[in-house]
């Protein structure tokens, strides 16, 4: 009932109607050329346009007295103060503006995304935040950027908590993140169990408030070179919000149907568990038509420093969403996304010291806490689960992993305009992720009856800091332009790994005491006989030999150049040296160019090399636990890189992984059309992942089995991205929009590098389809849009290929030769059909101040179309592919501006 009176009072809250004030004109250049896409805002709020071929626009502003701010790469920023002016034409002329970020891809101040030698998508976050009712940054841009994949897993211990995402089909970590030009850290998360990048450590995007960002720019090419280690898919930079008048937030909430769309319970029966809302035995509601509930509200203010353009601009948000549940087994009657509950904070903000000196900063603090199940564990008996207690559970438990994210980060700088024309940049850049589980509804059953049910199971934390020094400078007047850019940066990380409470790794003995000397102790017995496993069941605490605290530093060198041989004719280089102090040091090159044939139509290229450095994670990341391997607990090392465990089993000290990326393609520009079309080769050599287990039970290290990091395959990804975009104007103040968005792409590998240790136990089939099906084969976005008078109709479809993957039973009958391989994959595998979602939104605005969009996403609320037999990954009736487990979710968003 009470999400019906929120959705009632969303409803009713914008009444008013306020007159609005039309403003048009045209912007040209110093020699009255029309300037195309300039980016021109209504102060304070989040109202803007563009300028089109004409360089005209027209633009609804809310008062007669409105402020406008008109940007341009490469092009001081006009400010306009209307008292009651309707037409407004400007000329604007080249210059820097203190404060301007570079579009990603290029180190000059003079090249738009559209002029890059390389594929660079803009997307405007905030436009999408209101319009589509998607309320974090990775389910955003799975939608709106073609090569950018995200899913919500279940069942994957911290990867449920962070969703792991990735660029054209490769690793979490092989994409950079920029933050207004200037490197994120990564979240200390490797993962590990049963998720998409399995044996990677990637940024946690969701640690940023959509509300916060003004634009993110995803480049599709490699950047090594460039930007140094990680960015051999691309690399994503996140744009924040710098408007200085007003305040702009909204309040939104939504639903996912239970509704699963197949007739399960008729052929399941009670076996079935959360079938269209029924039988949610872990639902203290019961049954539900509706779940996961979210609600979201932002909060974002500007204001101006100064008299000479410096500003300030925060942002804050809140969001809570419930978990859900959907169909799972007796064994996995938990599956579903996990519940979160979350408050951000950002602020950016620069201030001038000069007319040619600023100070800028901009960081920000995240919270979250969030709350999975693991699997189901069965009632306790002569025959039954011995690692349930049955004074604590006699019919059995689903234990739940919660964790506290704590994210930070801060980032200060000095931009100097040099007398000669250089620009001079010095920053210094701090980030810091806290991820500490806390496992609840559990026990330890080596304990007993004395065994609590709450455990502090430890965790981890990465902090990284990078100063920088950068040096540019555009020559106008050599060839047709030419940008110099050289600089160094220093980067130091810090990887720890703390222990949790004793209860939450140990083993005990009969008489209650942790079992250090398995010689002279005697474990503990159950009344049953049975001799169950120690630890907190669902995920198993870190003890103090776990425990780490390791760093490493790197210092580079680069320089970049870019030559305008011509109008048409566009030519870049960089190169970049880096050292490290764990593994050695790298030497990258990029070459890039861009020929334009007439002004409607160009055609670029690239060749670059790049490289990734392991991640202390993975270098020094290990852990002990119970994996349950048909039908019994096995205890299992994942044994650091550094370990002699892993010298034994002939595993190599981790090393950088080596790239090389190929691309080509064209963009066409003309009457209000756009396209772009880039193919790409990105060969990835000696990239690390997590092996599958071996027999450790004769090593006397306390395990039956052990897996480690290694650099495992080489592999070869080949595509192609599609961007094609359309806009017509009905009249001065009403346009349709259509748009595709579209990538094809296929991972191979090439490669493994198994050396003298089975191929199969190595790296079987099962772990090489986590590689390889990383992304779909394809994902086509197909959108339209239109405004009439105050209304906005967007209509969205996304079609995702086939994917094929190998399931569970690969690990629990695990394959050592091709004859027991060709058996196993003609049971064990497992087809997702072609299948797309549909995403409805009608927006309204009653007036300047107040608008209200209602919509659904995944409308038709269509599945992964399942082989479900129980033996997928996850658990649950399919895994985390294509649109992911959730269904349909309806929305309502009021948003306001003053």
């Amino acid at each position: 009932m009470k999400h019906i009176l929120l959705l009632l009072l969303l409803s009713c809250m914008g009444l008013a109607l306020h007159a609005q004030h039309t403003v048009s004109g045209k912007v040209t250049d110093s020699n009255n050329e029309a300037l195309i896409g300039v980016n021109i805002l209504e102060a304070g709020t989040d109202r803007g346009t563009v300028t089109d071929l004409n360089g005209d626009y027209t633009l609804e502003v809310r008062s007669p007295q409105s402020v406008l701010l008109m940007s341009y790469i490469g092009y001081e920023t006009v400010r306009v103060e209307l008292d009651g002016t309707t037409d407004v034409s400007i000329t604007m002329y080249e210059g820097l503006n203190l404060g301007e970020v570079q579009v990603v891809g290029s180190r000059s101040f003079n090249r738009s995304a559209t002029d890059s030698p390389v594929a660079v998508d803009v997307i405007d976050v905030a436009e999408l935040a209101n319009a589509t009712g998607k309320v974090d940054i990775n389910q955003i841009l799975q939608y709106a950027a073609p090569s950018f994949n995200a899913t919500k897993q279940s069942g994957s211990d911290g990867a449920d908590h962070i969703d792991p995402a990735s660029l054209r089909g490769l690793g979490p970590d092989q994409t950079l993140v920029l933050v207004n030009g200037k490197r994120r850290h990564q979240s200390s998360l490797v993962n590990v169990f049963g998720t998409r990048g399995r044996g990677n450590s990637g940024t946690d995007l969701n640690a940023i408030p959509a509300s916060a960002i003004k634009r993110i720019e995803v480049l599709r090419d490699g950047a090594s070179a460039q930007y140094g280690s990680d960015a051999i898919a691309g690399v994503i930079n996140i744009v924040l919000k710098d408007q200085t008048e007003g305040v702009t937030g909204g309040v939104t909430y939504g639903a996912y149907s239970t509704a699963v769309g197949a007739d399960y319970e008729e052929e399941y029966g009670d076996a079935l568990f959360n079938v269209d809302g029924k039988q949610r035995v872990l639902d203290p509601d019961g049954d539900a038509g509706f779940d996961g509930n979210t609600v979201k509200v932002d909060l974002n203010y500007g204001a101006g420093l100064g008299d000479n353009g410096g500003y300030v601009n925060f942002t804050t948000e809140y969001m809570s969403k419930d978990r859900t549940l959907r169909p799972g087994f007796s064994w996995r009657q938990g599956y579903g996304s996990a519940a979160v509950d979350q408050f951000q904070f950002m602020v950016n903000g620069a201030l001038p010291l000069s007319d040619n000196t600023e100070l800028y900063v901009f960081g920000g603090l995240g919270d979250r806490d969030t709350d999975a199940f693991a699997f189901s564990r069965g009632a306790p008996g002569e025959d039954g689960d011995s690692r349930a207690v049955p004074s604590l559970y006699p019919e059995g438990f689903t234990p739940r992993i919660t964790s506290v994210i704590k994210d930070k980060s801060v980032t200060a700088g000095v931009r100097h305009n040099l007398s000669n024309g250089w620009v001079a940049d010095f920053s210094n850049a701090y980030g810091y992720n806290d991820f500490h589980y806390f496992i609840k509804g559990t026990n330890n059953a080596s304990l007993g009856s004395a065994s609590p049910t709450d455990f502090d199971a430890g965790g981890h934390s990465l902090g990284m800091n990078v100063t920088g020094l950068d040096f540019s400078k555009y020559y106008k007047d050599i060839l047709a332009g030419v940008n110099v850019a050289f600089g160094t940066e220093y980067r130091t990380e810090n990887f720890q790994i703390f222990a949790g409470e004793e209860g939450s790794y140990a083993t005990y003995d009969e008489n209650g005491v942790a079992i250090t000397n398995p010689a002279t102790q005697t474990p503990f017995v159950n009344e049953f006989g049975q001799q169950p496993s120690g630890g907190s069941q669902g995920f198993p605490g870190y003890s103090p030999a776990n425990e780490v605290n390791r760093n490493r530093s790197n210092i580079g060198f680069y320089g970049d150049l870019e030559f305008n041989l011509t109008e048409a004719f566009l030519l870049g280089a960089a190169l970049r040296y880096e050292n490290y102090s764990d593994f050695g040091n790298t030497l990258n090159y990029k070459l890039a160019g861009r020929y334009k044939v007439m002004d409607a139509l160009s055609f670029r290229a690239s060749a670059s090399t790049g490289f990734r450095a392991p991640s202390l994670a993975q270098i020094h990341y290990n852990l002990l636990f119970n994996n349950i391997v048909a039908g019994t607990s096995e205890r299992t090392l994942l044994a650091s890189n550094t370990s002699t465990v892993a010298r034994q089993f002939g595993i190599d000290a981790l090393k950088e992984e080596n790239s090389f990326n190929l691309a080509a393609g064209f963009t066409v520009k003309a009457a209000g059309f756009t396209a772009t079309v880039d193919g790409y080769q990105i060969t990835v050599e000696d990239r690390i992942v997590l092996t599958d287990v071996f027999d450790a039970s004769t090593l006397g290290v306390g395990a039956d089995a052990a897996q480690f990091f290694a650099n495992g395959v080489d592999t070869k990804t080949t595509g192609v991205d599609i961007v094609l975009n359309y806009k017509h104007y009905l009249n001065n103040l009403n346009a349709v929009t259509l748009g595709v968005a579209a990538n094809f792409n296929n991972t191979e590998i090439d490669k493994i590098h198994n050396g003298e240790l089975n191929e199969y136990t190595f790296f079987g089939p099962f772990s090489q389809a986590y590689v390889e099906a990383a992304a779909p084969d394809y994902k086509i976005g197909i959108n339209a849009g239109t405004n009439i008078g105050g209304l906005d109709v967007l209509l969205t479809y996304t079609m995702f290929s086939e994917v094929i993957i190998q399931d569970f039973q690969w690990v629990d009958s695990p394959a050592t030769n091709q004859e027991e391989a060709d058996a196993l994959f003609s049971v064990a595998t497992d087809t997702y059909e072609a299948a797309g979602t549909l995403d409805l939104s009608l927006g309204y605005s009653f007036n300047d101040y107040l608008n209200l969009t209602v919509g659904a996403n995944n409308l038709l609320n269509t599945y992964p179309t399942p082989q479900f037999d129980g033996w997928t990954d996850q658990g649950g009736f399919n895994d985390s592919v294509q649109m992911g487990s959730d269904g349909m979710f309806l929305f309502t968003r009021l948003g306001f501006a003053f």
